[in-house]
């Protein structure tokens, strides 16, 4: 089924247990939680689907209709979709006033930095992108200087006509094809769709940045006036693993992160951090790097020539990017974070974030030619992993923060060439630089 037309389904009702007493939707949602046991967390949340199964159907309770007052109906849902985690959907219809009204709210984590997607609309099909909009996201056209703030719209499955007032877009219908649309979203649970995937979207750009400490108290995270808290003494750091206690981004169950200090040999010292969730089996590990950024950014090109270039070391940091020339692919930096693999297991991430795990491959929402196209790019990429494709795997990273293996070291390695160059202004930008200032800075 369309993510898009799962709200019309909960609409339509299922005509299932009857009314209960009247209740919020707030209310709802905490029984439905309340009632599991932390470690049940995990069936709470059910995969969408078109399947006609009891355990995926909305629970209808009564609730009081904020129009007439009089006793109406709210249907709730809690499911997953892909790039959106756990959500609520919830809609009210009132049969006194035929008042109605739909929701989506996120239910899943907050991700570790803000998203920004920037979109240069250029056509009639642009304002057919599919978008997950969360209720912080603050959508933005600047040649109009037209905004809509965050928290001001409930969170939407939608696409970029729907998304924009639709009396807005019968005024200006034109105005809107010529200009940029960008979707900023603090929480980083925003998702704008890319209809060339595999291949890079010259119209869309995805930056990744911090938080401020407004943004993290709006989010509820931690208050404005909170003060850091001083970091631990790093020969201690250097000597232990630390734990800390987070939630599963897979299931939300609690699961544990560890946390140590590594030292790469011919390179440098990074974190990585692991996450075992003993609830769902899921495990994933992130790299930071340890050190500054580097004066140079770097450029490390490697000719795949053998099946065993796969078993060679890689760190990837978060603001590296990855080129496959010879497939017209390339991988944004923080598309897939910071990873401490090797090139095997990053070819199988790349596979798994294009293919697999592509929300817009299944369903009403895909189309015959996007789902060919993935699985043959899906295919090139076993052939790589099986050394039967000849190409080159390039990391461009402008911090200079990343590693690829050489496995003749300390010679030099015949099929790898590293380069240092000098950043541009807008690599400069992205990394938070051209607003530094390290020296006279008092002045």
């Amino acid at each position: 089924m369309h993510i898009c037309g799962l709200l019309e389904v909960i609409l339509q009702g299922s005509g299932s247990a009857p009314p209960a007493p009247p209740c919020t939707k707030a209310e709802v949602a905490v029984l439905l939680l309340g009632c599991c046991p932390p470690t049940a967390s995990s069936t709470v949340f059910k995969e969408i689907s078109a399947d006609n199964d009891e355990d995926n159907q909305p629970t209808e309770i009564e609730s009081l209709c904020m129009n007439c007052y009089q006793n109406g109906m709210t249907r709730i849902l809690l499911t997953k979709i892909p790039f959106f985690k756990e959500v609520i959907i919830s809609s009210f219809t009132c049969p006194n006033c035929s008042w109605s009204n739909t929701e989506i709210q996120s239910a899943g984590r907050i991700q570790d930095q803000g998203i920004a997607y920037t979109l240069k609309v250029k056509s009639k099909q642009d304002m057919n992108r599919e978008v997950v909009k969360a209720d912080s996201a603050t959508t933005r056209i600047p040649e109009l200087d037209f905004e809509i703030p965050p928290y001001t719209q409930k969170g939407s499955l939608s696409t970029i006509e729907g998304l924009i007032d639709p009396l807005f877009t019968l005024i200006i219908p034109n105005a809107i094809c010529t200009s940029l649309l960008v979707i900023d979203d603090p929480s980083g649970n925003s998702f704008v769709e890319n209809p060339f995937a595999p291949q890079k979207d010259e119209a869309l750009s995805v930056s990744h940045y911090k938080r401020t400490p407004q943004q993290d108290a709006q989010l509820g995270i931690k208050a404005e006036d909170e003060e850091e808290k001083p970091s631990n003494d790093i020969d201690c750091m250097r000597n232990e693993v630390l734990t800390f206690n987070t939630n599963c981004p897979e299931c939300n169950a609690p699961a544990s992160t560890n946390m140590k200090l590594v030292q790469i040999p011919h390179f440098k010292e990074v974190i990585i951090m692991a996450t075992n969730c003993d609830d769902c089996g899921h495990r994933t590990n992130e790299v930071k790097s340890g050190g500054a950024t580097e004066e140079l950014g770097t450029k490390i090109t490697l000719h795949l020539t053998d099946v065993s270039d796969m078993s060679r070391d890689l760190l990837k940091s978060e603001t590296c990017s990855i080129l496959i020339p010879e497939l017209e692919f390339e991988l944004g930096m923080a598309a897939v974070g910071g990873k401490f693999t090797t090139l095997e297991g990053l070819l199988k991430d790349i596979k798994d974030l294009i293919v697999s795990k592509n929300p817009f491959t299944c369903g009403d929402s895909s189309t015959s030619d996007r789902t060919e196209k993935l699985k043959l790019f899906g295919e090139k990429i076993d052939k790589i992993m099986a050394g039967e494709m000849d190409v080159h795997v390039v990391l461009d990273d402008p911090a200079g923060n990343s590693y690829l293996q050489n496995v003749y070291a300390p010679d030099p390695d015949p099929e790898m060439t590293t380069e240092k160059y000098t950043r541009t202004f807008e690599q400069n930008e992205d990394l938070g630089l051209n607003d530094m200032k390290t020296e006279g800075y008092q002045e």
